[in-house]
């Protein structure tokens, strides 16, 4: 697709992406912590704005889940600073890409999406060349279940932010 194909929600030209998952405190609070380094270690803060949220409204105002935020933390990233909250209507129009982990959670996104707005609503994996198609949930595993996601969401952003760039980025 060409850039004009892909037009940005915001009137200041950010890119704006939301990783979403079921509670928001494990696999959607990880990827918005791996892709915020991804975004500072390329300069690109200015740039391209990432948030995370829940499509559940258990977890609202919670930290992420402590095994996350410390497996993430064993490999550099920060989570500490990450409140759980739930996807809204607004949410629809602030973001241009709405990426799901997995294929539960993209329902529930497409099931709520107005009619009239034009973000991309997808599987965050669809940028991914691994062969997975949804981010296991580690709720209920034990450390390698988050290690695992760490491994599946690191090789996943840097891809994703090679593809935005291409398609937003580039003059």
């Amino acid at each position: 697709m060409s850039r004009e194909e892909l037009p940005l929600n915001s009137q200041d030209g950010k890119v704006r992406v939301l990783m979403v998952c079921l509670g928001n405190i494990c696999r959607s609070p990880t990827a918005h912590g791996v892709f915020q380094q991804r975004i500072e270690a390329r300069n690109l803060g200015d740039r391209i704005l990432v948030d995370s949220a829940g499509t559940g409204s258990w977890h609202i105002g919670s930290a992420p889940d402590r095994r996350s935020a410390r497996a993430a933390a064993a490999r550099g990233y920060r989570l500490d600073e990450l409140v759980a909250r739930q996807v809204d209507d607004g949410d629809f129009y602030q973001f241009d890409y709405l990426l799901a982990m997995d294929h539960d959670n993209l329902a529930d996104l497409q099931a709520q999406r107005p009619h009239n707005c034009d973000c991309r609503i997808e599987l965050f994996l669809d940028y991914s060349e691994g062969e997975e198609r949804a981010v296991p949930d580690p709720y209920n595993s034990g450390p390698d279940g988050f290690e695992l996601v760490l491994d599946i969401v690191e090789e996943t952003c840097d891809r994703l932010l090679d593809t935005l760039v291409s398609r937003h980025l580039v003059d």
